[in-house]
């Protein structure tokens, strides 16, 4: 049993940091301005890979193979880029699973929800913020998720609001937030 478990933490630490790698990959490529197709696969490659990196809070899921659900709400600026990152995506026995929504009210079963909608963004911000959902805005938005899709250097970055993932009970891992741009911690203004 031990060498079972001493295997399966050896596979979780090789995921691990083939992600990270990944991530380091994403954060070297440019993604100008004048390529926004560019800049939005490597948004895609982000939203597909933030998953293994948060935990949920019991209760979250239905079941223990229910799907991960990531909602695009409003216009969606990723295209087939999105289909393709997501594909065959999972975060544990969780398969991840796309949906475009047009209305709030639609949010409810979303784990991940990404919106760049400005009339909607504060809205739907509104109505999951009790929820356990990653709220991930884009950059041209002034309303802010718990991940927000930053430009630094022409280079697509993140930042992240831990305050308000620990007010749903999001734990993200370290990681995950070494890698982000900005923090946003407890009392941080």
């Amino acid at each position: 049993m031990g060498r079972l478990r001493h295997r399966h933490g050896g596979l979780i630490l090789r995921r691990l940091c083939a992600a990270a790698l990944a991530f380091a990959v994403i954060l070297s490529a440019p993604a100008l301005k004048a390529q926004p197709s560019l800049e939005y696969a490597v948004k895609a490659a982000y939203l597909a890979k933030f998953a293994p990196f948060i935990e949920w809070p019991d209760g979250t899921f239905p079941d223990a193979a229910a799907p991960l659900t990531l909602c695009i709400l409003g216009s969606d600026p990723f295209g087939a880029e999105l289909d393709r990152a997501v594909a065959g995506q999972k975060d544990g026995d969780h398969p991840m699973v796309l949906r475009r929504i047009t209305a709030i009210e639609a949010t409810t079963g979303c784990q991940l929800l990404f919106t760049n909608d400005a009339p909607l963004a504060q809205q739907a911000l509104e109505q999951v913020r009790t929820r356990p959902v990653v709220t991930v805005t884009d950059s041209s938005l002034r309303t802010r998720g718990v991940i927000s899709f930053v430009m630094v250097d022409n280079h697509v970055r993140f930042d992240i609001d831990k305050s308000a993932a620990d007010a749903v009970g999001l734990n993200i891992s370290s990681k995950l937030l070494a890698l982000a741009h900005n923090v946003r911690q407890r009392g941080a203004r």
